[in-house]
């Protein structure tokens, strides 16, 4: 092999290394920190306040009327007394800032598990997570309907549906 060959197979193996480790520390600093958790209340107050100024008013059909008096409240874990009211789209529950409901918890995924309406109930759902999520006692395999009052565990965080 001449010298250029072997100059440039030293640099290339050079630079995956960096990059190995460059990765490697990226890790090691989501690991160390965390996601970063997005404050969101302030931008909930303002967006909730401008539909309703513009929107004419009129009365919401009785399954509308049932969703809107139920919401999700966290019993237990950091966000104890935390209270996401449910309308007509489905909860994202997990670690990831994109979710609905953010849980700054070790125990839960970035997105872990799914509370969403069909047919006029309220249902659980896993997202495949790690240490997956119970209703109950039981583990959730499939969707399962979720009833008022029953504890709903999510990582350390315990979430009931509430009227």
């Amino acid at each position: 092999m001449s010298e250029l060959t072997i100059t440039l197979l030293r640099l290339g193996y050079l630079a995956l290394l960096w990059i190995f480790v460059l990765s490697a520390i990226a890790v090691l600093r989501r690991d160390l920190y965390g996601t970063r958790i997005v404050e969101r209340r302030a931008a909930r107050k303002r967006s909730a306040a401008a539909p309703e100024a513009s929107a004419p008013e009129s009365t919401p059909a009785p399954r509308q009327q049932r969703t809107q008096n139920l919401r999700l409240v966290v019993t237990e874990g950091p966000l104890t007394g935390t209270i996401v009211p449910l309308g007509s789209s489905s909860v994202l529950i997990g670690r990831a800032p994109g979710c609905t409901l953010v849980l700054d918890d070790d125990y839960s995924s970035s997105r872990h598990a799914r509370i969403f309406p069909q047919g006029g109930a309220w249902f659980v759902e896993d997202l495949g997570s790690t240490n997956g999520t119970f209703v109950g006692d039981q583990r959730v395999e499939a969707p399962t309907q979720l009833a008022t009052g029953t504890p709903v565990r999510v990582g350390q965080s315990v979430i009931e549906l509430q009227r």
